[in-house]
């Protein structure tokens, strides 16, 4: 891919990680488990999961959006270290959000081919935290699909150079 591509991407990369940051914070500093949950212990346990793993994405995201800034501050412009950054924000960051490492939701992948949102949860959750997730997977499958390639790329790359 040409530097104008990937320069491009980044960028694109860079706003929805300042933009997924400020929803996500704005989120977890307006709202407290105890809001949500006041007796049912069960709910509050599978409320703090869901909550913990908002955070990990968080901190995902900022190193990303961390990443983006260093690779737009370097003179020239670093192509083969951007693509290895977006290569690094789809795995840390998309992958996280469609498949949490801790099962605080999951994938429907059928979803995709009735219209219906695709992130489901094992248990019922306030409707605060299903809006705000609805609210962020449309931009995170439009950027899951523009930094798929670097999926089969990268790791193409790093095969054959070793």
């Amino acid at each position: 891919m040409g530097n104008t591509l990937v320069n491009s991407q980044l960028n694109d990369v860079k706003g929805f990680l300042s933009k997924t940051i400020s929803t996500l914070e704005d989120f977890l500093n307006e709202t407290t488990i105890t809001q949500l949950h006041k007796e049912n212990e069960e709910e509050r346990s599978y409320t703090k999961l869901i909550f913990s793993n908002l955070r990990k994405l968080i901190v995902y995201s900022e190193e990303g959006l961390d990443a983006c800034s260093v690779i737009f501050q370097s003179e020239p412009f670093q192509k083969a270290a951007a693509e290895k950054i977006l290569y690094k924000i789809y795995h840390q960051c998309i992958e996280e959000f469609f498949a949490p490492k801790n099962d605080a939701w999951y994938e429907d992948s059928r979803s995709a081919y009735t219209g219906r949102n695709s992130i489901k949860f094992y248990r019922n959750v306030p409707d605060s935290i299903e809006q705000l997730l609805i609210s962020l997977e449309g931009e995170f499958q439009r950027i899951r699909e523009e930094l798929e390639y670097y999926e089969t790329d990268y790791r193409t790359k790093m095969i054959q150079s070793k």
